[in-house]
């Protein structure tokens, strides 16, 4: 390679800047000792870097001058992964892996080499990663549902399913839950031996003000929130938020998709369904809370807004959730489901199977 004065100039300014990083001023020099005839694997030594990197950079330079040696990062430019393939990945995480996979978890690494193997769409192992961090999955630390003993499990998983694949025409899907008992904690006083936050990886002067429970539902469709904080959980106050929740869709039916508590399924709200018989209520398997919508978007709020805020005041608490949610309707953002209920029934099948053969061993 060779360099013309100016050139030469413009990298020597790069090497002595102090306004350029470290990095940049190495990969200066690389260029350098190029046009100077120095061997590759010399420069490389040189530098502290590997042979590859060398080449990277000269053709990064070759094609783009000085500027090359700003504008990109080794790894590449940022990878443009379909929203369906985004969707595929993270139903598959909140599942254990298919039986022919051998797995019993995913890794980063695995999860990668199974959607371009079977989707026919590369992606790596970095940004399957960064998904995961994303939306709080740690797949490798936990199992990705529980496993339940509703024995009503496989129809009420082919209701809720065929809910959210293959949705009635003209209806309106709503996933509803209670997040209960968010308190207000005020952490104004650092580094006191109070009590110690896992998330902060401090100590703080907890003051905690009141607590409250936040009613929400999910528009399956249009990705929208609509949630109301109340002072408790009870059948009462689900009913005045049912109520809240379904009005806007008069003229609709309404099919709600929630967990069977006691508070869902008191007297008053049987009676109100009665009347209300355009509302269908289709309840998730006990235990299995995953299936519900609404505690995907839960998951958001709470690394979002919640978890690591200070709040001086319940009031102040329930301002801050309600200005989250006006943010998020203003570009609500639907979650896909992929999974079918075969695929579903087919992975709580390996897992019991597995189960059983782990007892069995144990016993002999």
């Amino acid at each position: 390679m060779e360099l013309t004065s100016d050139e030469r100039t413009e990298l020597r300014a790069l090497i002595n800047s102090m306004e350029v990083s470290a990095a940049v001023g190495t990969r200066a020099r690389i260029v350098l000792w190029h046009a100077e005839g120095r061997q590759k694997k010399d420069i490389a030594a040189l530098a502290g870097v590997s042979r590859p990197t060398v080449d990277l950079w000269l053709a990064r330079y070759a094609a783009e001058g000085a500027g090359g040696l700003f504008s990109q990062r080794p790894g590449g430019g940022r990878e443009q992964v379909p929203v369906r393939i985004r969707a595929r990945v993270l139903a598959l995480t909140r599942m254990s892996p298919p039986a022919g996979t051998g797995l019993s978890h995913w890794s980063s690494r695995e999860m990668a080499a199974y959607i371009t193997r079977t989707e026919q769409v590369p992606v790596s192992h970095h940004w399957v990663a960064n998904l995961w961090r994303e939306h709080g999955l740690k797949p490798h630390r936990s199992g990705t549902f529980k496993l339940s003993r509703d024995p009503a499990f496989a129809a009420k998983v082919a209701d809720i399913v065929g809910l959210y694949l293959d949705p009635p025409g003209g209806a309106v899907i709503l996933s509803l839950d209670e997040k209960t008992q968010i308190q207000a904690l005020d952490r104004t006083q650092p580094l006191l031996p109070i009590e110690f936050d896992a998330t902060e990886k401090r100590t703080h002067d907890y003051v905690r003000h009141g607590t409250t429970n936040l009613f929400a539902a999910l528009n399956v469709a249009t990705g929208e929130v609509i949630g109301e904080c109340r002072p408790s959980r009870n059948g009462e106050e689900f009913l005045a938020f049912l109520r809240k929740a379904v009005r806007p869709h008069r003229g609709k039916d309404v099919h709600v998709v929630l967990d069977n508590l006691s508070t869902h399924a008191t007297p008053d709200v049987l009676a109100w369904l009665e009347k209300n018989p355009h509302v269908h209520f289709h309840f998730t398997p006990t235990g299995s809370s995953w299936m519900n919508q609404i505690e995907t978007w839960f998951g958001i709020i709470t690394r979002q807004a919640i978890r690591r805020g200070t709040f001086s005041s319940v009031q102040v608490l329930i301002r801050s959730i309600r200005d989250y949610i006006t943010t998020w309707n203003a570009n609500p953002r639907p979650f896909q489901w992929t999974a079918t209920t075969d695929e579903i029934l087919a992975k709580v099948q390996l897992v019991q199977t597995s189960v059983k053969q782990l007892v069995d061993n144990n016993v002999k």
